[in-house]
């Protein structure tokens, strides 16, 4: 009989082998707290204090669901969401649909440059448009890791900035605990006016993201290829499950903070940019406090930024097979961010409206997404349940009759 010292090893040994898969989630969650998630967060405690709580919840279980049957699909059969949508899609269709995903990485991008220069402005005072240039520069350089250094050393950097990103914002709440019964009372779903609804959609637009819906696909297929039925495919799929699941609870974790952290320092203010959210913070918490938040929001940007230009590269090529230097689509994406900084658009408002366009491609990723992972003639072992193709349908449907109700109430 084995003793206790012999197995440990082979326990061991599994657990490394498990850590060594992990990764791409996590390029992915940094999608989940970006700028634009503080902007809505923020923007949504401050106005209505523990109210939308349960719009975090919702929309990082939704989030989960959806970024684990995108990493499954890039496992099992070996391509990106954006190659089999082409593939199965006539020349004008594709075209159409590279245009809304190319929009909504472009205003993905957009505020991720605009949460970078915001950043640099509390902590340095540089002026929106020279922050907004060194966000750029410095994402520029992150994606030269990638180009050179490969996916493992760009998945090493990225995840460094989510542990930056994590401290500034937890860190927060620890200093300011919230009331426990307001974010009790806050998980039962309702709204209080228009304002609310505006900003579910556009928390729920920065949580679930078209664009890492389309790249985790892509990632996990440049890590692991297409591997064949087998052990080595389900020792995958398990792997695979963990790494959404703590990159899953990680971004939770930081979403909700942001909001708990207005909804316990700002509600009441009338804090309307995260300029007045800094300030109200370093005034009720201290400057170390504001301090904090502002290196999250940094790191949140250039993370951000340097995975937004990736996707935009990765849903270019698999819709319209044509490969753009990360370099060059860095600088092109980077021009509306700095007309709008240099004209002096509130960057917040900028934000928000960001995410807001976000949430109108959600459907355009996450249908699709749904019909390929309960296809088994293309999933094989790997299909969806039908209560997993279920559950995913509605987080669709659920997005889009949102969206609606938005445009009925705004017009």
């Amino acid at each position: 009989m084995s003793s206790p010292a012999d197995v440990q090893p082979s326990v061991a040994g599994r657990a490394r082998a498990t850590l060594a898969l992990l990764g791409p989630a996590f390029v992915a969650a940094i999608a989940y707290v970006d700028p634009g998630n503080v902007a809505a967060n923020i923007s949504a405690g401050a106005a209505h204090g523990y109210l939308l709580v349960w719009v975090i919840v919702l929309a990082n279980v939704m989030a989960a669901l959806v970024q684990l049957l995108s990493s499954k699909l890039g496992l099992a059969t070996g391509r990106s969401l954006p190659e089999l949508v082409a593939a199965r899609t006539g020349r004008v269709g594709r075209l159409a649909y590279w245009a809304q995903a190319e929009l909504v990485a472009t205003a993905t991008d957009l505020a991720e440059v605009v949460g970078g220069a915001i950043a640099l402005q509390l902590l340095f005072r540089l002026p929106p448009p020279v922050g907004g240039l060194i966000t750029g520069a410095v994402s520029m350089a992150l994606l030269t890791v990638q180009n050179h250094g490969g996916q493992r050393a760009f998945e090493r950097v990225i995840i460094g900035l989510l542990a930056i990103i994590s401290v500034g914002f937890v860190a927060e709440v620890v200093l300011a605990p919230p009331s426990l019964s307001g974010a009790a009372g806050g998980l039962v779903p309702r709204f209080d006016g228009t304002g609310s609804v505006l900003l579910t959609a556009a928390i729920i637009g920065a949580t679930v993201m078209p664009h890492v819906v389309y790249l985790h696909s892509g990632l996990v297929r440049d890590r692991h290829g297409y591997t064949e039925p087998g052990p080595r495919r389900t020792r995958l799929l398990r792997a695979n499950r963990i790494d959404v699941a703590l990159a899953m609870v990680i971004a939770g974790v930081v979403n909700l903070s942001m909001l708990l952290l207005a909804a316990r320092t700002l509600s009441g203010r009338g804090i309307d940019t995260i300029t007045d959210a800094h300030g109200a913070v370093s005034d009720a918490l201290g400057p170390r406090a504001a301090l904090l938040l502002a290196v999250g929001l940094l790191a949140s940007g250039l993370a951000s930024t340097s995975v937004g230009a990736y996707a935009g590269a990765m849903i270019m090529e698999g819709l319209l097979n044509r490969r753009v230097p990360l370099p060059l689509r860095r600088v092109v994406t980077l021009l509306p961010a700095l007309v709008l900084l240099t004209v002096g658009v509130d960057p917040t408002r900028v934000l928000l409206l960001s995410q807001v366009v976000l949430s109108f491609g959600i459907p355009f990723a996450v249908v699709p997404l749904v019909r390929f992972t309960a296809d088994r003639a293309l999933m094989g072992s790997a299909v969806n349940s039908r209560l997993t193709t279920v559950l995913a349908a509605l987080v669709a449907g659920v997005i889009s009759v949102l969206n609606l109700f938005l445009i009925y109430q705004v017009l």
